[in-house]
């Protein structure tokens, strides 16, 4: 029997070195996160300027007066018309630029034209003996330039082609948005189960038809989230390009606050924080109705297990299709772009002026430019860390099932089950279960998102431009800035992955004595931070695209040198600069890759 005992001990697996990837990557990060304060001068002092607080004041009053009259009301209207009408275009182009180059840079694709895995294996192995990469990592590389310049940069490049035509914020929006579509409809193709695609490829079915009828339709919820993801991202954008002149809200809210018209500015800004409110109200219903209750799955690699409804006859299904060919054909008539200057011979001559003036690049500020790199990446790095802590801290609040009654941290015990938040990520189904319940819970959930929705609803340059009326120029500023409305998207996004977790751990827990803080610690905590760190970590790669803009108006870092060179006319140095930027960008997208392959 001691023999036994023994061998029984001998086979217990060993405990995990404490020194492994995770462990390595999380002393970076406190390293980066103390080099970050320093660069930023927060151990310095010398921060604040105290003449900005009084312009501050009259921001926060003007809360309470905005400018309601008839007339503004009209422009209000127009504006914000305007900026739908952009995103809406702007997501069209990028979701058929997404579907083209998802499909064509998926590794499933030319499995599928292969006609058999096997066969595309061996060609991988062929091409690596050669030295040359299969064609979807050509594709992918291909289509990582587009993505790694900012919307902004695509629309102060076309303004110098077209001018000032809506066709610019169209662009602007449809061609980086389209990379990015590409890259993740890509990932999620791979992703899905490829079974039914196989048997009709050894079927004899030819490779389009075979992903038209098997994976498309199993992919299309995953698919259809991502896309009204980007309908929200291309709202934002559509109103950070009014800071070039694009026009809509963000253009009059620029002007507002130059012009210290705060009541003005704060109905824009009420305007603004509506559209974006009803698009995520109307995302959510609908991904509801039809059983897609994400609009991000990352680190997620099994797809399989979600179940997929299509309600034809569902009303709110029928309407939101209407509605949206409806949408579609409104918005391309209310901006009225010329999209004939896309081959019209002076648009050629144009492009082939600017490639003149920025040909060679100018590398006499290389010294320069390596010091405004490390600026930007620590920007980068205090913002996702605020946005992350913070995000972490309000989602939780801000999901379903955390608060109400019958939820996670329910201590009252009144129901072992959470209330069902599956595909719930409205308002209204959860203010009608806490008018029932626990009032505070209810006014602690809404609370919880009309912060998140604020946050995330003013763009990066108008928090940064309120932020430098009480903070010296530097990178501090537009961290926090990019931080504030990081944090609104990721406490949204995190609070989704709370409320789609498997209830039956949870309610096995409470069903034993558990108390709700010992769920949230033991069934909840460690099913989520995962996530939750793959979403900064997704976040991140989008926020060094995004300390451009917030440099651009005076925060710091490679977009103030951006904004000097631009009213300067130095396309040389400016070609470097977005050079040194787009490096910048991609070891960034490497690092956060491989993060979040050690966390899988």
């Amino acid at each position: 029997m001691q023999k036994t005992l023994n061998r029984q001990l001998t086979t217990l697996p060993q405990r995990p070195s404490p020194l492994n990837w995770r462990t390595v990557w999380g002393l970076l990060f406190v390293a980066s996160l103390i080099w970050s304060l320093h660069l930023a001068g927060v151990f310095q002092g010398d921060l604040i300027n105290e003449g900005g607080w009084n312009l501050v004041w009259r921001f926060i009053t003007a809360t309470f007066s905005p400018d309601l009259s008839l007339e503004f009301l009209q422009l209000t209207l127009d504006s914000t018309l305007k900026t739908l009408a952009y995103a809406v275009c702007g997501t069209f182009f990028s979701v058929l630029i997404g579907l083209v180059g998802g499909v064509f840079s998926s590794e499933i694709w030319w499995q599928s034209v292969s006609n058999s895995k096997l066969k595309t294996q061996t060609r991988s192995r062929a091409f690596l003996k050669l030295k040359i990469q299969p064609p979807w990592v050509v594709v992918r590389g291909l289509l990582a330039i587009p993505r790694a310049i900012h919307e902004l940069i695509w629309g102060l490049f076309f303004l110098n082609i077209f001018g000032l035509d809506p066709l610019v914020a169209v662009l602007a929006i449809a061609i980086p948005f389209g990379a990015i579509t590409a890259k993740v409809f890509s990932e999620i193709l791979d992703e899905t189960p490829r079974q039914p695609l196989m048997a009709l490829l050894n079927s004899g079915v030819p490779p389009l038809n075979a992903f038209a009828y098997s994976l498309i339709p199993q992919a299309f919820l995953n698919l259809l989230s991502y896309a009204f993801y980007r309908f929200e991202c291309s709202i934002r954008s559509a109103a950070v390009l009014g800071i070039i002149g694009a026009g809509g809200l963000g253009y009059q809210i620029l002007l507002s606050l130059q012009s210290l018209r705060y009541e003005q500015m704060w109905t824009f800004l009420i305007a603004l924080i509506l559209l974006n409110g009803a698009t995520d109200f109307w995302s959510a219903l609908l991904r509801r109705r039809l059983g897609a209750p994400s609009r991000l799955d990352l680190n997620v690699l099994n797809l399989q297990g979600r179940k997929q409804r299509f309600y034809q006859k569902d009303p709110v299904v029928q309407v939101s299709f209407l509605g949206g060919i409806v949408l579609v054909i409104f918005s391309f008539w209310y901006v009225q772009a010329d999209f004939s200057k896309l081959w019209a011979p002076r648009t050629a001559q144009r492009l082939a002026g600017v490639f003149q003036d920025v040909f060679p690049p100018d590398g006499s500020q290389l010294s320069q430019l390596f010091t405004l790199s490390a600026q930007t990446l620590a920007m980068s790095i205090l913002a996702m860390a605020g946005a992350g802590l913070g995000g972490i801290l309000l989602s939780f609040p801000a999901a379903n099932n955390f608060l109400l009654p019958g939820g996670i941290f329910d201590t009252g015990r009144r129901s072992s089950k959470p209330p069902s938040s599956k595909g719930t990520a409205t308002l209204i189904p959860a203010f009608l279960r806490g008018a029932r319940g626990d009032l505070r819970a209810t006014a602690v959930l809404i609370f919880s998102r009309f912060l998140l929705l604020f946050a995330r609803a003013v763009p990066e340059p108008i928090w940064a431009l309120i932020f430098l009326f009480v903070l010296f120029p530097g990178i501090l500023p537009g961290a926090i800035a990019l931080g504030l409305h990081n944090l609104g998207i990721l406490g949204r996004l995190m609070a989704e992955v709370t409320e789609n977790l498997d209830e039956r751990p949870l309610r096995s827990l409470k069903a034993l004595g558990a108390t709700g803080s010992q769920v949230f610690l033991y069934g909840v905590l460690p099913r989520t931070l995962p996530r939750f760190i793959a979403y900064i970590l997704y976040r991140w790669e989008v926020c060094i695209r995004a300390t451009v803009i917030v440099g651009l108006v005076g925060a710091g870092g490679l977009g103030r040198l951006l904004a000097e060179q631009l009213s300067s006319f130095d396309y040389k140095g400016l070609l470097t600069t977005l050079i040194v930027f787009l490096a910048l960008t991609f070891i960034v997208d490497m690092i956060s890759a491989s993060v979040r392959r050690t966390l899988r």
